[in-house]
């Protein structure tokens, strides 16, 4: 008896060290089920600022925006839509992770192009990574002629420049947030003690109701403000509705701008005391070449 529970216990730790060996072999020899997160947010924009998503390869988009006057000018001014300001952009997908645009703002008659990267992806699975992270640059040039003749700026005197690391992280279906640290240099300041580089901190996040509508939050802290136009920090509530291959933006924002070196930097509005510009974005995604599909 003794001699048959002794094999039966060596029998026992031999099959249990053969199992747990061949599990590790299996599991050294199994795929990288990675998975990469999508649709963090809508489109690619927040509300005023970029989201880390980009346009898909081939893809390009058309992006309309606009702003009103602001809504406490009253009957008047049929609460700020009597004034607009509006931009055109053009916006296309060169890979799955580079996006570049060109648009033109009629405020100050301002022409930017950028490029965005997208650098680290949010994904599960066996080597998983917990956040979206993309690289974005702008330039901007300014052409609106209101000043005097005899003191016309130079070409680089109308320039501006904007970095920014987009961080981006989808919680789960229902809830995203975003990090955007940004720097802003300005060739040209209006008075000697407006700084030329102007550090900023973006915070957005977005909160699904439906598969189509969400609500979105938007705030920049600037560290360094303009001090010639009292310069506040940028603030933005709106609602996403897809539609198809439409995504339109409903905003309510103390910013009347709509690129980075603007809004971040010379919003003069204070939402909580009724300088709240009501606008839109909306966005047309068209398909140019076709699409490789993977199997």
């Amino acid at each position: 008896m003794k001699r048959f529970i002794t094999t039966i216990a060596i029998l026992a730790i031999t099959l249990q060290v053969s199992g747990q060996d061949l599990l590790d072999i299996l599991e050294s020899e199994a795929p990288d089920t990675k998975t990469f997160t999508t649709a963090t947010f809508k489109g690619t924009r927040i509300l005023n600022g970029h989201s880390v998503e980009n346009s898909k390869k081939g893809g390009l988009i058309f992006l309309i925006s606009h702003r009103f006057g602001r809504i406490n000018q009253g009957v008047d001014e049929l609460f700020g839509l009597d004034q607009s300001n509006i931009r055109f952009a053009f916006e296309y997908g060169v890979t799955e992770d580079l996006m570049l645009g060109l648009g033109r703002s009629s405020f100050d008659k301002t022409y930017d192009g950028f490029v965005k990267y997208k650098l680290l992806k949010q994904s599960s699975g066996k080597k998983s990574f917990p956040v979206t992270m993309s690289l974005f640059s702008s330039i901007a040039y300014r052409t609106l002629e209101d000043f005097d003749p005899a003191n016309e700026p130079s070409f680089n005197e109308k320039l501006s420049y904007v970095s920014q690391l987009l961080i981006a992280r989808k919680f789960n279906s229902a809830f995203s947030f975003q990090i955007t640290p940004t720097f802003v240099h300005r060739n040209f300041t209006e008075i000697e003690s407006d700084p030329h580089d102007i550090f900023a901190l973006g915070f957005g996040g977005r909160a699904k109701l439906s598969n189509r509508i969400s609500v979105n939050a938007e705030y920049y802290y600037t560290a360094n403000p303009l001090e010639s136009i009292e310069a506040k920090n940028s603030l933005a509530f709106g609602v996403d509705i897809e539609t198809g291959g439409h995504v339109f933006q409903i905003i309510l924002s103390n910013s009347i701008t709509m690129i980075e070196k603007s809004f971040i930097t010379e919003t003069t509005g204070d939402f909580f005391g009724g300088d709240i510009h009501f606008g839109f974005n909306i966005s047309r995604t068209f398909q140019l070449g076709k699409r490789k599909i993977k199997k």
